[in-house]
């Protein structure tokens, strides 16, 4: 459903329950007699005012601060208000009815961040990022979260879009004078060089937005083996406490126990799964048949192996059913008992790490080899956070770049090429951007943002 930009939106801003302060949030036009209206008096611009808000028969509904910032110095570029009172359920509940009462109605999820972004506030990029921000699961993840908010990753994307629009200027020149000698004219300009240079600043961002986009996305990490090889001794040990139970008997997990945990700064989605073993118990088989779906949707999958038996029979067999494009690492636990010393190596083309998940000898062996495995470069420095969308359109990007390349000679096509890299690097930034995706976008916003 869509509403016109200029009407007054209100929201909760703070999150549902009780709280010491609760916040309503209030944009549109003429927010001046609005704020009276709730107050009683008038507002000094980006003063707080400790007054009384009050219904329509003038009795008191809450007392607390009133903040009144008129367009276009807000968040939303429009008026904006926002009342600080205390944060009860009720009470709140009662000061949003009297803002609806007022003519206002209640904002739809993101619609705040929204209107700052159709009001020139902030671009796609940076809006996106507010609501990476509030979700960040790790301190690397908030402040890489900052970093695009307050406009790293668009001034990157802005620079590679300016680059593109000189070398199009050029080339486009180039076809309205058919009668100068296109090549030479464009080798003369360095226009080769120029799109050299633009692949690999576009390779340079590439490569950050994955670090981006794993401190925001993180990995699912899927444990799988024989029963009994400690799977999950190794998912407590990498959780640092007792997340799933441990005991002698095969079989106990007989379900996915699932835990994040984060290394570096980086989460991981990690999954215990029930041993993997012909079995006529039934719940059991429910057990193997969700280790299974697990594995289908993992990023990496770590086989655990019992050190002392090393890769037998069934282990292959579990091999030869992972998917071929999945990443694994060969665990070989129980060094303890085999009498192994820890460390890393290589096993019929994966990494492979011994150790003894019962002591912890060799764990933080394994650590870095996942951190090595989603390729992690060890530093959130100058990383901003990045989405899959922003990936695709990076991609996207040099893909049409590379046939701009392969087809140097045909200057319309070398031109068209250009035309597309700027559209997918705009549309990150929302210069070219379809409105279903923004519904989308943010469609995933919580309401009052």
């Amino acid at each position: 459903m869509t509403h016109p930009v200029r009407d007054t939106i209100a929201a909760l801003a703070t999150a549902p329950g009780r709280g010491g302060v609760g916040v309503v949030r209030i944009s549109g036009s003429g927010l001046a007699a609005f704020a009276q209206a709730i107050t009683g008096r008038a507002l000094r611009p980006r003063h707080a005012h400790y007054a009384a808000f009050v219904d329509a028969d003038g009795a008191v509904i809450d007392q607390g601060l009133a903040l009144y910032f008129p367009a276009p110095h807000s968040f939303t570029g429009e008026d904006v208000l926002e009342l600080q009172g205390h944060g009860g359920p009720v009470v709140m509940k009662m000061l949003l009815t009297r803002c609806l009462e007022l003519g206002a109605r209640l904002a739809e999820p993101g619609e705040f961040t929204r209107r700052a972004f159709l009001n020139d506030k902030l671009d796609l990029a940076q809006a996106e990022s507010v609501a990476d921000l509030i979700d960040a699961g790790s301190e690397a993840a908030a402040r890489s979260a900052l970093r695009s908010l307050q406009g790293a990753f668009s001034h990157e994307i802005s620079q590679l879009v300016e680059q593109l629009i000189g070398l199009r200027m050029l080339v486009e020149a180039t076809l309205d004078f058919p009668e100068e000698e296109d090549v030479d004219f464009l080798e003369a300009a360095d226009a080769r060089g120029q799109l050299s240079g633009l692949q690999s600043q576009l390779q340079r961002v590439l490569a950050t937005a994955r670090q981006g986009s794993l401190l925001r996305e993180g990995m699912h990490v899927v444990l799988v083996g024989q029963p009994n090889v400690g799977k999950s001794s190794l998912l407590n040990a990498l959780a640092g406490g007792e997340v799933a139970i441990v005991t002698e008997i095969a079989g106990t997990t007989r379900d996915t126990v699932r835990e994040s945990i984060v290394l570096d700064g980086v989460p991981l989605h990690v999954v215990d799964t029930a041993g993997l073993r012909e079995t006529d118990d039934p719940v059991e088989k429910i057990g193997i048949a969700r280790t299974w779906a697990a594995v289908e949707k993992a990023d990496l999958v770590l086989l655990l192996i019992d050190q002392r038996e090393g890769i037998t029979e069934l282990d292959r067999a579990i091999l030869d059913r992972l998917p071929a494009r999945l990443p694994r690492i060969h665990v070989h636990n129980k060094i303890d008992l085999s009498g192994e010393a820890p460390g890393r190596a290589e096993e019929d083309g994966h990494p492979l790490v011994r150790l003894s998940a019962k002591r912890g000898e060799g764990v933080d062996a394994l650590r870095q080899a996942l951190l090595d495995m989603v390729g992690w470069q060890g530093s959130d420095a100058g990383v901003f956070l990045a989405r899959e969308r922003h990936l695709d359109a990076i991609r996207r990007a040099a893909s049409h770049l590379d046939a701009a390349n392969h087809c140097w000679h045909g200057l319309e096509l070398f031109a068209e090429e250009l035309r597309l890299a700027q559209n997918a690097l705009s549309s990150i930034t929302g210069e070219f951007t379809a409105d279903d995706l923004l519904g989308e976008i943010f469609g995933r916003f919580c309401i009052g943002k």
